[in-house]
Formats: C-alpha cells, structure tokens, sequence
C-alpha cells in the first residue's frame, strides 16, 4: 500500500509503501473491543470499598433475649438490617486488570491501524517538529490540514517545542512511537505518523 508523506504545510514530499501485514489487516471489531476494555479495565482504580460487621464500630451486646419477645431472632446491631449496620458483600478494593494473550494484544493494534488506513484516516508526516514552538502557529497548520482530532505518534522521543505547543490544543494528542495503542488510535478521528513511527510500528508487528 502506498501513501504520500505531507509536511505541515500540507504538500507532499515523498511517498511511502506501508506493509500489508501491519496496515491492510482485516478489520476485525471484536479483537478491538477486547483490546479496550482490556486498557481500560487496567486503567480503574479499583479502590471503592464498604464496610464488613467486622469493621462496624458499635456494641457487641445481643439487642434483646432471644426467646420471649415475639420478634424475630437478632445477635448483632451491626447486622446489614440494622441502620448503620454493615454491607453485605459490597465492593472491596481490588484490581479490575485481567489477562489478554500477547498474540490478540499484537494482533489488536495491527487492526486498528489497518481500520484507519481503510478509512483513509492515517497520515505519514514527514517530520513531527515545530520550529517556532508556538501553540498559535499550530492551530493554524492544524487548521490548513483539517486536523480537529487527531493522534500524533513522533519518534522515539517528541520533539520539546512541537509537545510544549500541542498540548494545549484540544482534541490533539502527542505520544512517542514506544506509547502507540489501541485505546488512544480509536479515540481520534485521524491517526499521524512520523516515518520513524511507521518503520518502528513495521519492525515491532511484523
């Protein structure tokens, strides 16, 4: 598959042949699926909690005599029907995390750059740089080149002055190509990538 390279100026510089292995891969919705709620399970905090009879501060005196009263049965006031009482098998802190094999994770991220590029949403930029650093002046390069929401993956590390003037731009994000997911590909409308991104993405999923 073959696509131009653009700067952003939005004129073409070049032309890149992109791997049918890693971005023409059957769009597979499933694998998608189970690859965000695997991110986002391992993202939650997992720190609610009630209160077990064990941790209720109160007396542990029986409320009244067993037999005699004409009521029913009752051995703790810090039983789930009294007010105040405990929770009955409530949430406790725990990790929300499970396990997804490798292969799917790997095969997920090649499904999701392949949606994009059959959407004709995946961009290859020449290079990720601002030399001015100003937010300004990339809003309006944004603007020329119709990006409202996009994901920029640079190379190993982003250059200091393009991060420092996106990261304030709403709806832009600006990863390193190691940060590259799933979840973050399919939360944006247009996926960007330096040509160091597309050779470290061919390299890592062939």
């Amino acid at each position: 598959m073959k696509i131009d390279i653009i700067n952003l100026d939005n004129q073409k510089v070049d032309s890149i042949d992109l791997s049918d292995d890693v971005f023409g891969r059957e769009v597979r919705p499933d694998i998608l699926h189970r690859m965000v709620n695997y991110q986002l399970a391992k993202r939650r905090s997992g720190n609610h909690k009630t209160k077990g009879i064990s941790e209720i501060s109160g007396t542990t005196k029986k409320p009244f005599n067993q037999k005699g009263g004409g009521r029913a049965r009752q051995g703790s006031l810090r039983s789930a029907q009294f007010r105040g009482g405990a929770v009955i098998f409530g949430p406790v802190v725990r990790s929300h995390a499970h396990d997804l094999n490798k292969k799917v994770r790997r095969l997920a991220l090649m499904t999701a750059l392949s949606a994009k590029a059959k959407d004709g949403k995946l961009v290859v930029l020449d290079a990720v740089a601002s030399p001015s650093g100003k937010t300004k002046d990339l809003v309006a390069r944004f603007k020329t080149l119709g990006w409202t929401s996009a994901l920029i993956i640079g190379g190993s590390s982003v250059e200091e002055n393009f991060a420092r003037a996106a990261r304030n731009i709403v709806n832009i994000d600006v990863l390193p190509q190691q940060g590259v997911n799933v979840y973050d590909i399919l939360r944006r409308d247009t996926l960007v990538l330096s040509r160091d991104a597309v050779r470290h993405l061919e390299e890592r999923l062939k």
